[in-house]
């Protein structure tokens, strides 16, 4: 018989185990998130498959695209598909390029419902990666169908809500909360997880987009451009 100082500590009898001051490992692979310090914590060490990841924020359109490209990218360059639902505004296909998609394996769908889409398109296994904005009349028993759904897909699913949805529970094993710190920087609260809390975010360097000029515009205090602008109309 084993003395008990040799026995496997019991977060090593399942994958699905994990002490309370831990990260869980997960049952699935996982895809690398493309930041080092984002994927430090998250649970196996990125995005996880066969189950939904939630972004919460309070507007869409705050880099919740450049968090995932590196991931996204990747999915494309394997010879996968990458599908992006109800997007609330027009992609811009030359911005995805510079992100590094593929834009021959992104698809596109628009409409008023697409929970039957979504919820299609996961359970078809066919798709690398999914990428859907979801209404605000989004149901807890519609979320649930889809984290059913996402079992049967190998590769990450991402639904994108309002950060109002943060105050009701939700099936999703992993949960964000995005909001901007500056200019081509995000501030990513890992609201959900499987682990310990984290008390502060992660801050992340996303893949710049804006101009030179924009991003002066942005770095400079409110009251110095208002001032410099009425100079240049003075003169």
């Amino acid at each position: 018989m084993s003395s008990p100082s040799s026995l496997l500590p019991l977060e090593h009898l399942h994958p699905a185990l994990w002490r309370a001051h831990q990260l869980g490992r997960g049952r699935e692979a996982v895809q690398a998130s493309g930041y080092a310090a984002l994927d430090a914590e998250l649970p196996g060490g990125g995005w996880p498959q066969r189950a939904i990841t939630e972004l919460l924020l309070s507007r869409p359109g705050w880099g919740e695209i450049r968090l995932l490209a590196p991931a996204l990218a990747r999915v494309g360059a394997a010879g996968r598909g990458v599908l992006l639902l109800g997007p609330p505004a027009e992609p811009c296909a030359e911005a995805l390029a510079q992100l590094g998609l593929d834009l021959s394996r992104c698809v596109v769908i628009r409409g008023d419902d697409l929970l039957w889409p979504l919820e299609q398109a996961l359970r078809s296994g066919q798709v690398g990666a999914v990428v859907a904005w979801a209404p605000a009349s989004l149901k807890a028993e519609a979320l649930r169908r889809l984290q059913l759904a996402a079992q049967s897909h190998e590769g990450p699913a991402f639904v994108v809500r309002a950060e109002a949805a943060a105050a009701h529970p939700s099936p999703a094993p992993l949960r964000l909360g995005l909001a901007g710190a500056g200019p081509d920087a995000l501030a990513v609260r890992l609201l959900k997880r499987r682990g310990p809390a984290l008390e502060l975010p992660v801050v992340l360097a996303l893949p710049p987009v804006l101009s030179r000029a924009a991003r002066q515009r942005a770095l400079t205090p409110r009251r110095t451009r208002t001032s410099a602008q009425a100079l240049s109309t003075i003169a």
